[in-house]
């Protein structure tokens, strides 16, 4: 029912629209629209919730290791001792960005992870290059994720082999649909997988890990070759660093639940702080075990064979069934990690929106309460990306975690500042900002310090990835970022332009329309021209009818009619000798605004046919459309289509 409100004397009248959206394709491929007070009942609890937002990180163990071998191989397979102790210090570097990014959760449970903290406590600047270097790592997540995923497929399958890259882009596709869908329904689909990939994966390395302690573990049979001869000598500090810097890609994704918080179920931020930690104890496990195994039965680095696919087979004896269970299952995760980037980076696009620094449209939800706009940009870019790199899970990796690292040194520098900030405030005072409320904490300067250290510890590793994989293609992020920086503040400037343009504030009102000038744009005499003279009545007694003539013959006919049916109004016909039609009456409305007077409007009325069927277009000039698109710029005119309809 309607409700009348009263709002400064002005009689407001409320209604709920009564529309429902039809059944159509649509509803069948992603679901019937949802209500916006659903909302709530879209929320998800910790054990979808880290099927949601850490199968990135958890997926990073099917190939973290195997990064950190390709590099070590550039000295031999001897260098590999080397992949154990490196494999200790990005676990470290693990607990240290968790127990970040804990706190982070807890102080700002309405999401946005690095971009809204660096927005908050470090200024407009860094908080762009945070949302530059996120949405850059999720478009590479989907890419190498997907990609690895398909690498797992040929390992098993070799025949796949040259079919990788449209296998890749129609699973980017894929998960495109399913998030489409609402982030209950595509945690629902892909908590399966995920859950039978840690099952697998936890069956693979403790046969392993079983086997070894009994002796009965042997070794890769007929292991892939190293692809290239030894180009080193010795093991140097640059290659080991560049073999961290690889596998720190174990540590993409760790930011996700952080950025995700609001998709929890309440409490919020203490189911996604025991989700981050569920997280970084398994990932954390699964990846010095894999390391530790993979150097006992010797596997070896190999675009052909992974890791994984090595372990497994050596595990279990050959390709069994186990074995193609255990591909299966990495296969699925790999892709599942994508869905990752799909939860959070329609997200992050939105937050940046929302602050101007990209297009408004992607603040808009779909009909599933999900930012379908953000999904679908998201898989274009991702897919566009596995065809140019040709699904190289290799040549795609230097591109990923210079973004990641980047976002987590901006987001633990400007959580150290807000607990500086605490610590700095008089007992019992509060401080509202954006995204959190300040209030003085007892130990405000541990959890400094524990953000300090973390922000520098990412800082570094940052800086050796950029250096140590320059050449390789990192160089194309380091210069995407700031790209990227320089498009949201042009794209804030138009906004903010456009808003004080448009702005209320010592705004006297809009100039009097002192008088109204009509021209009715004629192609003959009929029945819907008469329509738009009737209309063009209702305006200004000041109406020219203008008519472009092509054809002398049918100029004589159309001034017969119109003196019968123009009730007076004067026409104006204008010869085009080159026969076009448009170019001449554009110039004839030029002359005639370069006349205005101050405070005088020019109204353009075209009469607009409207087929009964929509193909019946095609027969047809659109020539009202065409015009109304040049004339839109045009200040001082107005352009009004009066459509007429044949019954």
């Amino acid at each position: 029912m309607p409700t009348l409100e009263k709002e400064r004397g002005t009689t407001v009248l409320r209604r709920t629209a009564e529309y429902q959206p039809p059944h159509s394709w649509r509803t069948w491929l992603i679901g019937r629209p949802l209500r916006t007070a659903d909302a709530p009942h879209q929320a998800i609890g910790k054990t979808i919730g880290l099927a949601v937002f850490a199968s990135d990180a958890l997926s990073s163990t099917a190939y973290a290791t195997d990064e950190i071998l390709f590099v070590l191989a550039a000295a031999g397979a001897a260098a590999f001792v080397y992949a154990l102790p490196i494999s200790l210090a990005i676990v470290a570097l693990l607990a240290i960005v968790t127990l970040s990014y804990e706190q982070t959760i807890h102080a700002y449970p309405g999401g946005g992870g690095a971009y809204i903290v660096a927005r908050d406590n470090l200024g407009e600047f860094p908080a762009q290059m945070a949302g530059g270097a996120l949405l850059t790592d999720y478009i590479l997540t989907v890419a190498v994720s997907v990609a690895s995923g398909v690498a797992q497929m040929t390992s098993a399958y070799p025949s796949l082999f040259p079919y990788r890259v449209p296998l890749a882009i129609g699973l980017v596709l894929f998960m495109m649909l399913v998030n489409l869908r609402g982030v209950r329904e595509s945690g629902a689909v892909f908590a399966v997988p995920t859950y039978f990939f840690l099952g697998m994966l936890f069956l693979t390395v403790g046969s392993g890990l079983t086997q070894y302690l009994i002796g009965g573990l042997g070794a890769v049979q007929n292991p892939p070759h190293l692809g290239k001869e030894p180009f080193i000598q010795s093991v140097s500090l640059f290659v080991v660093l560049h073999a961290f810097s690889n596998g720190t890609t174990a540590l993409t994704g760790v930011e996700a639940i952080s950025n995700g918080v609001p998709a929890f179920k309440e409490p919020r931020s203490r189911n996604a702080g025991i989700t981050l930690m569920w997280m970084a104890a398994i990932l954390g496990t699964l990846f010095l075990v894999i390391s530790f195994l993979a150097l006992k039965v010797g596997a070896m680095p190999s675009e052909a064979e992974t890791v994984i696919s090595q372990l497994a087979r050596t595990t279990y004896g050959g390709r069994g069934l186990l074995y193609l269970a255990t591909i299966a299952a990495t296969t699925l995760i790999l892709v599942m990690a994508a869905n990752t980037a799909f939860a959070d980076f329609p997200r992050l696009s939105a937050l940046l929106a929302a602050d101007g620094f990209l297009p408004r449209q992607l603040t808009y939800r779909g009909s599933r309460l999900v930012y379908s706009r953000g999904i679908v940009a998201l898989a274009l870019i991702a897919s566009l990306l596995i065809w140019l790199f040709q699904a190289s899970v290799n040549a795609l990796i230097p591109l990923y975690a210079i973004g990641v690292f980047l976002s987590f040194t901006l987001s633990q520098a400007g959580m150290a500042h807000r607990w500086w900030k605490v610590g700095h405030l008089p007992p019992g005072q509060e401080v509202r900002e954006r995204g959190s409320t300040l209030r003085r904490e007892p130990r405000w300067a541990l959890k400094m310090a524990i953000n300090g250290v973390g922000a520098v510890c990412t800082a570094v590793v940052m800086l050796v990835f950029a250096m140590t994989k320059f050449h390789d293609g990192a160089w194309i992020v380091i210069l995407l970022v700031p790209i990227l920086v320089a498009m949201f503040s042009a794209i804030h400037y138009h906004y903010r332009d456009l808003a004080a343009r448009l702005s209320l504030e010592q705004y006297g009102g809009p100039p009097r329309i002192s008088r109204q000038r009509v021209i009715l744009a004629i192609s003959g005499v009929h029945r819907g021209t008469l329509a738009a003279l009737r209309y063009a009545r209702t305006l200004s007694d000041d109406i020219t009818a203008v008519h472009i003539c092509t054809d002398p013959v049918e100029a004589e006919t159309l001034n017969r009619k119109w003196e019968s049916w123009g009730d007076g109004i004067r026409l104006v016909v204008l010869d085009s000798p080159y026969r076009l039609l448009l170019e001449p009456l554009l110039g004839y409305i030029e002359e005639i605004a370069a006349q205005r007077q101050p405070n005088e409007i020019i109204t353009i009325i075209v009469p607009q046919f409207v087929p009964r069927h929509w193909w019946h277009n095609i027969l047809h000039t659109q020539a009202a459309m065409l015009l109304r698109l040049m004339l839109l710029f045009k200040p001082g005119i107005v352009i009004i289509d009066v459509p007429y309809q044949i019954e």
